[in-house]
């Protein structure tokens, strides 16, 4: 199973767009927890031109969630880990 088969990519796209976060900033907050696609691929992930690896989809879903948290909502991107997920 692939990381798009449990959660759509769109999820993170328009979660992304929910968060008000543009690509770069999504992307510097990837990067700062060891992501190391670079800006365009991450673009592509968002766009669903570019399947990721579940580790970059678990990182796009860590920088996501923690923007959530910043702004005092829950972490609503499911991890790969995650039971319903699975």
């Amino acid at each position: 199973m692939s990381a798009t088969d449990a959660e759509p990519i769109d999820l993170l796209e328009r979660a992304r767009r929910g968060l008000k976060l543009s690509v770069s900033d999504l992307w510097w907050r990837y990067f700062a927890l060891g992501g190391m696609q670079s800006e365009l691929d991450i673009e592509a992930v968002l766009y669903g031109a570019l399947l990721p690896s579940i580790d970059d989809r678990d990182l796009i879903a860590v920088a996501l969630n923690e923007r959530f948290s910043e702004l005092g909502g829950d972490h609503p991107i499911a991890y790969s880990t995650d039971p319903q997920s699975a």
